[in-house]
């Protein structure tokens, strides 16, 4: 009987380890859940591309915009727990949406697995190029002598970077008015285009148009400069001491998902972001690679969470 005992544990072990080791056998689809375009859209796409390429895996990337990205994470929560589904999540949808949005169906640090972070990065506000804010002071000064005349777009309501207009309108004790849009993309679009004077934007998403002269940088939300900006100052330097806004990025699969496979999946993204060509590849999108084993992502989940319901009640923000 106990060899009989040994024998069937052995067997369970190797399941284990074959199991592990055959992953991934199909395609894992990579849910994004903002818009084509922006910077979350970007960051996934390359980590999808790189890992295919150093892996040889094949991982789909599909588009799940909607609700601040609450509709991404949604989906990716009723997923089956096979570790062949999986989300790009960000401080957004997962930490500052819970605390907004009265409808959001998921408790983040219950029903999902942190599995690799990515990175993080400053939020940025920034102009057109000819516009008549040469500074945020411009801003600032302009928006007292003209309370609700100014306008800033953002990605949508209940992100951290809707937040970060906010949480920069009570500091400056100014009034400028939020115009939320489906995505990073629409909303560069108006700024550019003069339909709005600002724009809250991760760094990732206006790079471009920043290295091309479309847009000017004002200032940055962290709590120290871009490395991808070095010559834009932050907030806290231009006289609102302490103000510091970021996001991050990382991949997440739903509750459930076999320990193995997160390891797995871990261990591959760890791999690739010390890899120099995909940190200065990220670099260039404006955000700054970070690995993390899954115990330290799941801790930053887990503070950041409850953190951030004392700065969104502060801010008495809520969003339908």
């Amino acid at each position: 009987m106990f060899r009989k005992c040994l024998a069937i544990a052995a067997l369970a072990l190797a399941a284990t380890g074959a199991h592990a080791q055959a992953y991934p056998s199909k395609p894992i689809r990579l849910l994004i859940p903002f818009p084509p375009g922006g910077g979350t859209d970007i960051l996934s796409r390359l980590v999808a591309t790189r890992l295919g390429e150093s892996e040889k895996w094949t991982i789909v990337a599909e588009n799940r915009a909607g609700a601040g990205g609450t509709i991404g994470i949604a989906a990716a929560v009723r997923a089956a727990p096979t570790g062949y589904e999986m989300v790009m999540g960000q401080k957004d949808n997962l930490v500052v949406a819970p605390w907004l949005y009265k409808s959001v169906a998921y408790e983040p640090t219950r029903d999902l697995m942190a599995v690799a972070h990515v990175g993080y990065t400053p939020i940025a506000i920034v102009t057109q190029a000819n516009s008549r804010f040469k500074t945020l002071a411009d801003v600032v000064a302009a928006a007292k002598a003209a309370p609700g005349s100014i306008t800033y777009g953002s990605p949508g309501s209940g992100t951290t970077i809707h937040l970060a207009g906010e949480i920069f309108k009570d500091a400056a004790k100014i009034d400028i008015r939020h115009i939320p849009y489906k995505g990073s993309n629409a909303a560069m679009m108006d700024v550019l285009a003069g339909n709005v004077d600002l724009l809250v934007s991760s760094v990732p998403s206006a790079m471009a148009q920043i290295q091309s002269g479309k847009l000017r940088a004002l200032a940055v939300t962290s709590a120290r400069r871009s490395t991808s900006l070095p010559d834009v100052p932050t907030v806290a330097e231009l006289g609102y001491k302490g103000f510091d806004v970021s996001t991050w990025y990382g991949l997440f699969m739903p509750a459930g998902t076999p320990k193995e496979i997160v390891a797995t999946v871990n261990t591959a993204v760890n791999k690739l972001l010390a890899q120099p060509e995909t940190r200065e590849a990220i670099h260039a999108q404006g955000a700054e690679a970070q690995a993390m084993s899954t115990e330290e992502f799941a801790q930053l989940l887990k503070s950041d969470y409850l953190k951030w319901k004392d700065i969104v009640r502060a801010a008495n923000v809520t969003v339908e």
